[in-house]
C-alpha cells in the first residue's frame, strides 16, 4: 500500500475532489463503510483547504494517503469487487482503516487548526462589535 501511495500525484488529488459527491454517496450507502462517512467529511475539507492554500502543514505522504483511500473506495473493481455479496467492501474497509492509522496525527493537527481559525474569527467579530460600540 505504501508503494501505491507514493505513486499519487496532484492530478489524483484533483480527481478525488472532483468526485467528492460520488465518494460520499458510496461511503453512506455501503453499510460496512458508513462508519467512515463522518471522518471522510473532515478529510475532504482538509483536502480542499490544502488545495486552496489555506492549510499548509500536511506532509505530501498524508495528502497522498487520503487521496489513495478515496480513489480505492471509488474504484468498484478493486481487490475484492464491490458487487461481491458480503465481501465486496471488506478491502475498502481495510484500506480506509489502515490509511487512517497513518494520517491520524495530521488529521488531529488539521482539526486543531480549524478550531483556532474559528476562535480567531469569533474574536475578530467580537472586536469589530466593540469597535462599533466605541464610536457610537
Amino acid at each position: 500500500m505504501e508503494d501505491e501511495i507514493r505513486k499519487i500525484r496532484k492530478k489524483d488529488l484533483e480527481d478525488v475532489l472532483d468526485n467528492e459527491e460520488e465518494i460520499a454517496h458510496k461511503l453512506n450507502k455501503a453499510k460496512p463503510l458508513r462508519k467512515f462517512a463522518e471522518i471522510s467529511k473532515v478529510m475532504f475539507q482538509m483536502l480542499w483547504d490544502i488545495q486552496s492554500g489555506k492549510y499548509k502543514r500536511t506532509p505530501w505522504f498524508s495528502i497522498a494517503a487520503i487521496v489513495f483511500i478515496f480513489l480505492y473506495v471509488l474504484n468498484p473493481f478493486d481487490l475484492i469487487p464491490d458487487f461481491v455479496p458480503g465481501l465486496g467492501y471488506l478491502d475498502d474497509f481495510t484500506i480506509f482503516a489502515m490509511g487512517l492509522g497513518w494520517i491520524e496525527t495530521d488529521l488531529h493537527h488539521y482539526l486543531d487548526w480549524r478550531i483556532r481559525q474559528a476562535e480567531l474569527k469569533e474574536l475578530e467579530e467580537f472586536l469589530e462589535e466593540e469597535e462599533d460600540d466605541y464610536y457610537f
